[in-house]
């Protein structure tokens, strides 16, 4: 391509030759390639030990012989595997969405679709607070006091 009249040497930007700014980039460490690459005989790993061995993976949470902290510290404690944990649904709570979504039976279907519960949670009718509209409720599980409360005003608690 030949140049504009009167420019002088002007170097145009082409693929062949590009390349990164003085300095930017360093020469990679071949190690292992023998006594005269300055990293030969021991590849820069030190003196025998696991660490200079070919294949060494330390494993999760070792401490170089010492007890490690898991095992130094005691066990606490017991998760029972059984345990079913509920979602607390409230009498107010029951009030309320009777009121905004002008209920008469409140199912499992209805606290998904309304977003207050999740897909597999578990519901369970506690008696904190006061209702004051016949209601059909359909739960997992009730407390007593939550039942009398429902059913005193008409409504039945169903167990799904």
């Amino acid at each position: 391509m030949p140049l504009p009249r009167g420019s002088k040497n002007i170097l145009v930007m082409k693929l062949h030759n590009l390349k990164p700014a003085k300095g930017a980039t360093k020469k990679r460490k071949r190690i292992a390639r023998g006594q005269g690459s300055g990293h030969g005989g021991t590849a820069t790993r030190g003196h025998n030990g696991a660490k200079s061995r070919s294949g060494y993976k330390s494993k999760r949470g070792f401490e170089g012989g010492q007890m490690p902290l898991q095992m130094r510290l005691p066990k606490r404690g017991f998760n029972n595997p059984n345990r079913v944990e509920y979602v607390a649904l409230n009498l107010y709570h029951l009030q309320y969405l009777a009121e905004k979504y002008n209920l008469d039976t409140l199912d499992i279907e209805t606290l998904r679709e309304n977003r207050l519960i999740r897909k597999n949670d578990k519901v369970k009718l506690l008696g904190t607070g006061e209702i004051t509209s016949k209601i059909n409720v359909s739960v997992h599980a009730t407390s007593q006091s939550a039942k009398e409360a429902v059913e005193k005003l008409g409504g039945t608690v169903n167990l799904v």
